[in-house]
């Protein structure tokens, strides 16, 4: 198909300003800051409501059209809105940015894709809740973005599953069919004289709903068919989700940050095991000081001069007070946690030198301003991120070192992030690898490295379950009755391949 009769086709669906083949805007959406290989689409749309995404999906279903749906600002790092099959039509979700329903009795929000954390987050405020974060997002992440490719959220006490805290959901399959899960999955209507069958609207449903109490939280279904499941972390191949209903914590009265620095990680992953039995948490990860300085520093020379303060390793705990007697509770339980850290040899601290609680409150409750943390350093980073257990990171760490020391990068420059998820059982490791894109000695090291530590990493049991570029080979290659399955399922919710073909293990069409 054209670019000319592409845009003319899209016009007819969304408001043909919002119809785009801009060179400029294209080059945009053709590459991110990941080492995938780019590939310009052919135009940009942004529709503003689902039932244009549906009619969109329908379009690419009949003209066997390759989407991108894309609903995160840049900039972009794991090259899954990079298009990798010719032809493809970016779908910007950007403008469904509408944050539907706040039920305060329920703890429950309802959001579509284009509402990022600095908005939904002072909206909840005023309703005395907040959402879980993953560490310092960008200020243009999408929040259902975040959640539906199972980024890890700082506070592993709320972490019930990997998908916290999705719950209900609405999704245009690629045969542009909708699909609601959960609570929501049985309101539907007929029409044409019961040939058609299709959901009532959603401000309708939801209507009902309220009036009898009724919540948007139980996330099985339809049936005994967990598709939230399959929608997570699929990178948009399993469906294009138009909103979703997420879980919320009451927003604390009180919260008070404590640092725990040693010189090497053994004694923090006992202490954090001790707490994570215990509960006597919210906020709590491992970072060591490189990642820390990386966070904390605005430009290059803060971070050097943070690197030089900061001891290897911090614990970083959250406490916090809700409800009754919240400053006793924070009172007390510092208490607790402060003999529980001396049984462990280590020490609970207000302030680090002049890295103070304060300033760890706002790394951690608030998304990364400009530029984004992770390009300060040096303007670019690849990350390798895995799931593994907290008794193993160590492990993992002295391979990571051995690789960088073999390839010739600096190990101290790497930044070292142990995030413990599902209530503690399993936990997020992410080494960060800084580099100067414009030099390119620097882009080769860190490419190589980062395919050898990838093989090296997976080889010592590094689970990647979110596969982002060449990691989908060595995830789906380890198990080729999984993948086959798997690529059963795709071809049932999306017959042509046409929802972001080319990503995980769905090379080819079938």
């Amino acid at each position: 198909m054209s670019t000319s009769n592409c845009k003319e086709a899209l016009a007819q669906i969304v408001d043909g300003e919002h119809v785009c083949d801009n060179p400029e805007v294209i080059a945009a959406y053709a590459s991110d800051n990941s080492f995938d290989p780019p590939k310009k689409p052919l135009a940009v749309v942004r529709p503003t409501d689902s039932s244009q995404v549906q009619a969109l999906v329908a379009w690419a279903y009949k003209t066997k059209t390759p989407l991108v749906p894309v609903s995160s600002g840049p900039p972009h790092f794991l090259g899954d809105t990079v298009p990798a099959a010719e032809g493809a039509v970016i779908v910007d979700l950007s403008r469904m940015n509408k944050i539907i329903m706040i039920d305060r009795r329920n703890r429950v929000v309802i959001i579509e894709p284009g509402v990022t954390y600095n908005m939904v987050q002072p909206a909840l405020a005023r309703e005395g809740l907040r959402l879980s974060m993953p560490l310092m997002p960008r200020a243009t992440k999408s929040v259902l973005g975040s959640v539906l490719e199972r980024e890890p959220i700082t506070n592993p006490r709320y972490a019930w599953s990997l998908t916290e805290p999705l719950r209900c959901l609405e999704a245009v399959l690629g045969d542009g069919s909708r699909l609601r899960t959960g609570e929501m999955a049985g309101a539907s209507i007929s029409t044409s004289a019961g040939q058609v069958m299709d959901y009532a609207p959603l401000e309708e449903v939801l209507e009902k709903r309220r009036k009898i109490q009724e919540t948007v939280l139980y996330q099985y279904g339809p049936g005994q068919f967990n598709y939230y499941k399959l929608v997570s972390a699929a990178q948009g191949t399993m469906g294009i989700v138009t909103w979703a209903s997420l879980r919320c914590e009451v927003l604390p009265e009180v919260e008070k940050f404590f640092l725990v620095p040693a010189p090497k990680i053994a004694p923090l992953i006992d202490f954090a095991y001790r707490l994570l039995r215990l509960r006597f948490h919210d906020a709590l990860f491992i970072v060591n000081g490189a990642r820390l300085a990386f966070m904390l520093g605005e430009n290059r020379d803060q971070i050097t001069r943070y690197q030089q303060e900061l001891p290897p390793w911090v614990l970083i705990l959250g406490v916090a007070g809700r409800g009754l007697l919240p400053r006793d509770k924070v009172s007390f339980l510092e208490k607790d946690i402060k003999d529980i850290a001396q049984h462990c040899g280590i020490d609970l601290k207000s302030n680090i030198g002049s890295v103070h609680g304060d300033h760890i409150n706002d790394l951690v409750l608030k998304p990364s301003p400009d530029p984004y943390w992770k390009l300060r350093s040096k303007g670019g980073c690849q990350d390798i991120f895995f799931l593994s257990t907290l008794n193993r990171a160590s492990e993992f760490i002295s391979t990571m070192v051995s690789e960088a020391t073999a390839h010739g990068y600096t190990a101290s420059d790497i930044g070292m992030y142990i995030q413990p998820t599902h209530l503690g059982t399993s936990c997020h490791m992410e080494f960060n690898l800084p580099f100067h894109p414009a030099a390119e000695h620097e882009v080769q090291t860190v490419k190589e490295l980062y395919q050898s530590a990838s093989y090296a990493l997976s080889g010592q049991g590094a689970f990647f379950s979110r596969p982002y570029g060449m990691w989908s080979s060595i995830a789906f290659g380890r198990n080729p009755m999984h993948t086959d399955v798997l690529r059963k399922i795709k071809a049932l919710f999306d017959p042509h391949y046409i929802l972001n073909p080319g990503k995980l293990c769905f090379q080819d069409t079938p």
